[in-house]
């Protein structure tokens, strides 16, 4: 008797995203935590010192949270309206917010009243940070004005007004204690020096910044507004560097990882795009339930911190690395054991003895082998085979119909077997690697059960749900063909426009006499 051949399933290569490096370590975090908060989350800020507790301004409020707490470990709340841009000193001991009053508010982090108050702005203040020197601070509001002012004696050293529109970002240099730069809406971001009485750089992003970036080495500046993130050289004066359009709506907030050599990008869009910066390629996206408001890495990586429009803090950890197993498993044979007598080439004298190797059979194919038919197709019918690995399924039906017998597996099914068949079909038909098997497998269910339509709601909701699937893909495959004849006929004429052309230069060209001295 001979021996049972499996069922072959053709496979299909699949078109997905290339593995890589970045892929590997972006996607090696654990499941996000989600912490509701009180309001829009405009701001998130990690502690420059351990034990690296971050900031989440949202609301009327500043929540602190542990590294890994999921409830706040302390809040500031003395604000009378909204709150805006918690950040933390470069020592982690003070931090500084603006407010819808106008005021700037300093806390020391170890208490809860303010250590000072600054008043200047008339609206509402939305940027506000520390210089490097750690005694100064920067702010910008919607009364389009940017002021410096002096911690210990709580005054205001300069005001710049040269914005012609609400400032709503900032950051400060780490490496000159007297540079900051503001973003406006009103599509600048301008860089100005502490020492000098205006700004010294203007630099046009071209839609309202949302937020501004330095590097750490300080030559480099980043501006994201509209859907556009830029890159600026400060050392050449703000020539343009580059220009990525990755987002398809605002983006909205941008950090860099602790090695400087990956950019993040939030946008309204609910994606966050990771640059290589040094070829601004997209090298791995995160998806949110949510538009994207603020984000923040932890100085290590090891935390993504995401604050949405709905008030949803999400955050994610690093997994970690596994260790060492302690308990030593008993030594396995080398690789070479195994090997070996492999790679032995017989000679011509030499007689080969072949072992045969005892596959075991799958389910259908124990059916198939035994002439269940029915069954055989209930057995690829399965959820864990329906869904995940259709090409089985469709290769058993393609088996069936080889011998003969698909007709007979499709016929004698109940209710709940036609629907589950009707709905696999609709589903997969369109599909080109499929398509030709299940477009049988259709028409043989229509002739089966045609005589029963109209007995059962369910079914005919099937019927007309795969009628109007090919509908559909009749339609496309009708203007894909529109679209290939115009397309003939373009190139076409561009064919008979190159030989005219030829011909004309071959008409126009000289035509060089060779005399011969006879």
């Amino acid at each position: 008797m001979a021996l049972y051949k499996p069922v072959v399933v053709q496979t299909c290569p699949r078109l997905g995203e290339r593995i890589t490096q970045d892929t590997v370590y972006w996607e090696g975090y654990k499941a996000p935590i989600q912490i509701k908060e009180f309001g829009a989350v405009n701001k998130i800020d990690f502690s420059p010192v351990p034990p690296r507790n971050y900031a989440v301004t949202a609301s009327s409020r500043i929540h602190i949270y542990g590294r890994y707490s999921h409830e706040p470990i302390k809040t500031f709340s003395r604000f009378k309206d909204a709150a805006y841009c918690g950040t933390y000193r470069d020592d982690g001991n003070l931090l500084v917010a603006g407010s819808d009053e106008g005021i700037i508010r300093l806390f020391d982090i170890s208490g809860k009243a303010p250590l000072r108050q600054f008043d200047g702005h008339t609206k509402p203040v939305h940027v506000a940070g520390f210089l490097s020197d750690k005694y100064r601070i920067f702010s910008g509001g919607d009364d389009y004005s940017s002021k410096l002012w002096d911690i210990p004696s709580g005054t205001e050293i300069v005001s710049y007004r040269e914005h012609t529109d609400y400032v709503r970002c900032g950051c400060a240099s780490k490496v000159n204690a007297d540079v900051f730069v503001t973003g406006s809406y009103d599509h600048t971001v301008k860089l100005f020096d502490a020492r000098t009485k205006s700004s010294i750089i203007t630099i046009e992003h071209g839609q309202p910044v949302e937020s501004v970036l330095l590097f750490p080495s300080g030559g480099l500046l980043v501006s994201a507004g509209g859907r556009y993130v830029k890159v600026w050289d400060v050392l050449k004066g703000g020539q343009l560097l580059v220009s990525l359009k990755n987002h398809h709506k605002t983006v909205t907030c941008l950090c860099l990882n602790s090695s400087g050599q990956r950019l993040l990008s939030g946008s309204l869009d609910r994606h966050v795009k990771i640059y290589s910066t040094t070829s601004y390629k997209v090298v791995h996206s995160f998806s949110y339930a949510a538009p994207i408001l603020s984000l923040a890495l932890s100085p290590e990586d090891e935390t993504i911190v995401v604050g949405m429009t709905n008030g949803v803090l999400n955050i994610k950890h690093r997994k970690p690395e596994e260790g060492k197993e302690k308990s030593q498993k008993k030594r396995q044979p080398a690789y070479r054991t195994y090997m070996r007598g492999k790679t032995y080439m017989p000679k011509q004298e030499d007689f080969s003895v072949s072992k045969p190797v005892r596959r075991a059979l799958r389910k259908y194919d124990k059916l198939l082998k035994s002439f269940d038919s029915s069954k055989a197709l209930d057995a690829v019918l399965e959820p864990s085979i329906r869904l995940h690995t259709p090409e089985v399924t469709v290769a058993v039906m393609q088996e069936l119909h080889r011998r003969g017998t698909l007709r007979s597996a499709l016929a004698g099914r109940d209710e709940k077997q036609i629907n589950l068949l009707l709905t696999f079909v609709a589903r997969r038909v369109i599909e080109p690697r499929f398509t030709s098997i299940l477009v049988t497998v259709a028409d043989m269910i229509t002739d089966i059960y045609q005589p029963v339509l109209g007995q059962s709601a369910i079914v005919d909701r099937q019927f007309l749900r795969l009628q109007e699937a090919i509908g559909k893909e009749i339609d496309y495959q009708g203007e894909l063909l529109e679209v290939l004849g115009m397309m003939d006929t373009l190139f076409a004429s561009f064919a008979e426009k190159k030989v005219t052309c030829l011909e004309e230069n071959r008409s126009n060209s000289p035509t060089e006499i060779i005399e011969t001295d006879e």
